[in-house]
């Protein structure tokens, strides 16, 4: 259930996000997105709520809109509400691209096992040898495409993007893709992690005509980020993120039906490993 929040009228709630619309008409070019606490795996909104998972979320896009030259969504124009500070986003409105921006800079995950068939990741031929969470030999840039509510998003090519988007605004936000993939894996390096995959949204900002980057960005549901030394040492399954939950229904659930509530440990080590993240990146 949504909160009722003074000045502003719900709209829509998502896996995880609630959106809010002014209810001044003069901040109408403006939304309000609040980060919660639900968790999904699957396709499923799971039981219960990851105790500060929206907070993390919202903390570490902020951090990371704060160091990447590139035009964001943020907006200063009017403050959170109180009632979600610290998981609240004033956010200027886009026009989004039905393009989900996946960069990959190491194999594993779904890529891992079409590489496996075929020696390719998202229809794109890579060198043979590679091992379970091998550094490519350049990221990739492998689009999906942004399927309607309640069905699932798939895989497509870059001339598949350059049907739906048009060629300039395909090359632009292939380009863009990589070069904010680069200038984040640098930042992630300094703090010992590898950046070993995201994805990335962009919108037109209807004020001027700029694609501008939205949605969340580089946090632990958006990407797949390692301990460096552990990753040195050969450990390449432990991520920050919520692996823990999708390995615990793997195992437990068939994939039909309710899925079951998540055991209080699953919930608590998933927790800790977010918390970790921000931690390492922000402190």
């Amino acid at each position: 259930m949504a909160l009722k929040i003074a000045g502003w009228t719900h709209t829509y709630s998502g896996k995880v996000r609630d959106l809010y619309e002014s209810n001044d008409p003069s901040l109408s070019h403006l939304i309000l997105v609040v980060a919660s606490d639900r968790v999904s795996a699957f396709d499923h909104v799971l039981e219960p709520a990851i105790p500060n998972k929206g907070a993390h979320l919202t903390t570490l896009t902020n951090w990371w809109f704060d160091r990447l030259d590139v035009p964001n969504h943020l907006s200063h124009e009017v403050a959170v509400p109180k009632e979600v500070a610290g998981r609240g986003t004033i956010a200027k409105k886009l026009d989004m691209f039905p393009v989900e921006c996946v960069v990959r800079g190491y194999i594993s995950g779904s890529g891992w096992k079409e590489y496996e068939d075929n020696g390719t990741v998202c229809g794109i031929e890579l060198p043979a040898g590679l091992q379970f969470g091998g550094k490519l030999p350049e990221p990739i840039f492998t689009p999906a495409y942004k399927a309607p509510m309640g069905e699932h998003d798939e895989n497509i090519t870059f001339d598949r993007v350059i049907e739906l988007i048009g060629q300039e605004n395909a090359n632009a936000l292939r380009d863009l893709s990589l070069k904010v993939f680069k200038m984040a894996s640098e930042l992630a390096e300094q703090a010992g992690l590898i950046l070993a995959d995201t994805k990335f949204e962009f919108g037109i900002d209807p004020a001027n005509g700029q694609i501008t980057l939205g949605d969340e960005v580089l946090t632990p549901d958006s990407s797949r980020f390692w301990s460096k030394t552990a990753w040195e040492r050969g450990e390449r399954k432990d991520s920050f993120d919520k692996q823990i939950i999708r390995n615990w229904l793997a195992a437990n659930w068939d994939q039909t039906g309710t899925p079951p509530n998540l055991p209080t440990e699953i919930c608590e080590e998933t927790a800790n490993r977010y918390a970790e993240l921000v931690q390492l990146l922000i402190t």
